[in-house]
């Protein structure tokens, strides 16, 4: 019955095996998701995905298996169908209210109800819209999708209309985790605790567990130990390019900066704009009159912090290779020499890219921060991009 779902899984580029599947099979079995199609969502996910990059083509392989009828075969819908009726009858005490199971006896029946989607999936050849009768869409049939009836299967609809359903085959509220997408906050979070690093210091201000267990043990008598408690120690100094072709990437940079602040507790940022240069700022509405030198800022934050740059490295050559280059003011030196000098500084450093990857290949300015810094400390704004650089940051 479930072998459609594993070789959608195979299908989808899901890296699960015939071990996995058959864990799958034995919690199935043993009732841990009996009735509950929520449930039995995540005994799947859990039996079968071992990398939170693999979820979203588990959700995909998902909705192609048990969702709606543009995805599937009317013969995977009949097989769908043969579930237990145990199953069912369970769903639809969950899902109805008493009034609503009282108009479906009425008019036949649970069993009469699943007959029927059935029979009509036998008959019909072709998608159907409006009417009565056949499955389709914006109609009254008891089955299909965008339209009413108070015993209705529903059947390739995103979302609930009426909250009429008996049946939520197509139920899918998992967010993207595929490592080619570009990033939400929420994954960036994900890829961001892999730099994390902890430390013990401070005050012993919580109870050592093991330590206590063991001490006790060899001295016969209750030996409380206590231990410094364990504190974000790592250390991220960020700088955020904005304006001009950076405006189009407004929405994914503030993003990383709102994950960026809640994964790290010390976290330091300065904005910059196209190449770093003799200042940066704090507050964009103050960018000239509210600078800081970047010469104090190399001497301020010692070489213990991460140096993350942000930005689409988009601009003239001339701002990165002369002085006098930047297109908002004159700068006296080079912003390749202010680039070299912060990778002196800060020895482990790395420089975040918005922009595809497809594309950087066309622009003259990226291939040159990419010499500055070396081609494999550029990494695209996507899950697997971040998973590259944050590996090279705990080098």
């Amino acid at each position: 019955m479930f072998l459609p779902f594993f070789e959608n899984l195979r299908k989808n580029d899901v890296p699960v095996s015939l071990r996995e599947f058959l864990i799958f099979l034995k919690g199935m079995k043993f009732g841990l998701a009996t009735y509950d199609m929520e449930a039995f969502y995540y005994l799947a996910r859990v039996s079968m995905v071992k990398d939170e990059r693999n979820i979203d083509k588990f959700d995909r392989a998902f909705a192609a298996t048990f969702d709606g009828i543009e995805q599937i075969t009317t013969e995977q819908v009949l097989d769908v169908i043969n579930l237990p009726k145990e199953w069912l009858e369970k769903l639809a005490e969950k899902h109805l209210n008493s009034k609503e199971r009282a108009e479906i006896e009425a008019l036949g029946g649970f069993d009469k109800l699943m007959e029927t989607l059935k029979k009509r999936l036998e008959e019909q050849k072709g998608r159907h819209q409006g009417g009565s009768k056949w499955i389709g869409t914006a109609g009254t049939s008891p089955f299909g999708a965008y339209g009413y009836n108070p015993e209705g299967v529903r059947i390739g609809q995103n979302e609930s209309k009426h909250q009429r359903a008996t049946k939520v085959w197509d139920k899918r509220e998992f967010k993207n985790l595929d490592d080619t997408v570009e990033l939400g906050t929420r994954n960036i979070k994900v890829a961001l605790k892999r730099l994390r690093q902890w430390a013990r210091d401070g005050a012993t201000q919580e109870l050592d567990l093991n330590g206590t267990i063991r001490a006790t043990a060899e001295q016969g008598y209750l030996d409380v130990k206590t231990r410094p408690e364990r504190r974000n120690a790592i250390k991220v100094l960020l700088f955020l390019d904005v304006g001009g072709s950076m405006d189009s990437h407004i929405k994914v940079v503030e993003e990383l900066f709102s994950a960026a602040k809640s994964e790290f507790k010390h976290l330091e940022y300065f904005y910059f704009h196209n190449c770093l240069y003799e200042g940066v700022w704090k507050d964009n509405h103050r960018r000239w009159d509210a600078q800081t030198r970047t010469h104090d800022i190399l001497q301020k934050y010692g070489p213990d912090y991460k140096c993350i740059f942000v930005g689409d490295a988009s601009m003239s050559p001339y701002e990165i290779a002369y002085p006098g280059g930047a297109n908002e003011h004159w700068n006296a030196e080079a912003g390749q020499v202010w680039l070299k000098r912060a990778r002196d500084q800060w020895q482990s450093n790395l420089w975040i890219n918005p922009m595809p990857e497809k594309y950087w290949n066309y622009t003259h300015s990226i291939k040159m921060i990419q010499e500055i810094f070396g081609p494999e400390l550029m990494v695209p704004m996507t899950l697997a991009g971040l998973n590259t650089g944050i590996k090279t940051l705990t080098r």
